[in-house]
């Protein structure tokens, strides 16, 4: 590992090298999107003119160095002369700079406006335009099945009304067996990932803007983090945030292959505009627990790593005996950040309807080049890293653990994967 400044100029998002030499693909990336594709053409025109600035820049300062030097080498009779030319030029060369900036910050807005270049297959379309490309298992057939909640209740596992007394709605607590449970899902997702080459991570959970702002969190989806303004500090929605800030302004050394860290973390989210939708239980609370896996790899080995992850989520789901289906995400639900994103869904009998538990996304280069993490290619140059993420574990998974699982009698089954974490095969009602 080598620390280096992060490189002088604005941090790139898109590539400008595909802007440049294909703005054709960038554009069907933002239609494909729902996305503006003229933002392409206003981008390509401030890039122009942020060169040209640059360029008039570079010159007049060039000429400003040369008259500073005739000035030096004149004579008594030249030197007004010179001296009044060196001041016009001095005017010119500060006015040059004042366009400079203001062309940077037309830049800067015009390129944080697009999102990342969709990979080729990624279906075009919204929310509900995302492609099943696998279905695993059958739903189980319940009779008048309870929902996780009344489950979790009865169960002693869930308390949503004392989370609510010391914390507001959408906060609860785990008790007992419902804690034990999260602790064998983590120490399941924990042991898969060690056991493929992850790291293990206990990361902060407050950010800095920058790196807030680095993995694309403070774009759309701004209005989903909590911010601390007194300390200029974001709390994280996911430990992918403070993953890919770990090596951030370094180059890496991936001749070995793929860096792979899991991240354990509580996370938090504001849950934005999402009242009156599945607030009842823990489906979308306000904190909660997770296991992320993150990779840095080189771009070339992005698409495989992204089926690694994807493999390794489908490792976890077995486990925990489950029904489930992978879907591939719509360009228009992807995300500033994502080139592409798997979700898997585990079907919940009392909705009667597949519901996500994990997701893996192929940032591509989009945040690495955001916060300046490079690798050394064959030839010693700096190239721009690949980043992507995926869930191994998270409390939502309780959900589908006590739905699939629950029995007629209202004890639920523990999957026997988690038992030696649980210490029990079934959980009975108190």
């Amino acid at each position: 590992m080598r620390l280096t400044p992060r490189p002088v100029g604005l941090p790139d998002v898109i590539d400008l090298k595909v802007l440049r030499e294909d703005p054709d693909a960038v554009r069907a990336s933002q239609r494909a999107r729902g996305e503006d594709p003229a933002l392409v053409d206003s981008l390509l025109q401030a890039d122009a003119a942020r060169r040209a600035a640059i360029s008039e820049g570079d010159t007049l300062r060039a000429e400003q160095k040369t008259a500073s030097r005739a000035v030096g080498k004149a004579s008594p009779e030249e030197r007004p002369a010179l001296l009044a030319a060196a001041k016009e030029l001095s005017e010119r060369v500060r006015a040059a700079e004042v366009a400079q900036t203001d062309a940077e910050r037309a830049f800067t807005a015009a390129h944080m406006a697009i999102s990342n270049v969709i990979i080729d297959g990624v279906p075009a379309g919204g929310e509900d335009a995302f492609v099943v490309l696998d279905t695993v298992g059958e739903p189980p057939v319940i009779e008048n099945p309870k929902d996780h909640l009344e489950l979790g209740e009865s169960l002693g596992l869930i308390d949503m009304d004392r989370g609510a007394k010391v914390s507001g709605s959408r906060f609860y607590f785990l008790t007992g067996y419902g804690a034990l449970l999260q602790l064998a899902l983590f120490q399941l997702a924990v042991r898969t990932a060690t056991e493929n080459g992850f790291t293990l991570v206990v990361p902060p959970v407050l950010v800095r803007p920058e790196i807030m702002a680095g993995t694309g969190f403070l774009g759309a989806h701004a209005d989903e983090v909590y911010h601390l303004a007194e300390d200029d500090l974001y709390l994280v929605g996911t430990s992918e945030v403070p993953l890919a800030g770990f090596h951030s302004d370094e180059i890496l050394d991936l001749s070995g292959g793929p860096r792979r860290y899991a991240g354990w973390s509580s996370c938090f989210r504001r849950e934005a505009g999402s009242y009156g939708k599945d607030t009842r239980g823990i489906i979308r609370v306000h904190q909660f627990d997770k296991v992320e896996g993150f990779v840095y790899c080189r771009p070339d080995e992005a698409e495989a790593e992204h089926e690694r992850l994807l493999g390794w989520q489908r490792q976890m789901l077995a486990h925990i005996e489950v029904p489930y289906r992978v879907i591939d995400i719509a360009a228009g639900d992807l995300g500033s950040s994502a080139a592409r994103k798997f979700d898997c869904e585990a079907w919940v009998p009392t909705q009667q309807t597949y519901r996500e538990l994990t997701s893996t996304s192929n940032c591509t280069t989009f945040q690495a080049r955001r916060l300046a993490v490079r690798y050394r290619d064959e030839n010693g140059k700096p190239q721009t890293a690949a980043t992507l993420n995926g869930t191994l574990a998270t409390t939502r998974w309780l959900v589908a653990i006590l739905e699939n699982h629950q029995q007629p009698d209202g004890s639920v089954r523990v999957p026997q994967a988690l038992v030696p974490y649980v210490g029990v095969e079934v959980l009975t009602p108190s």
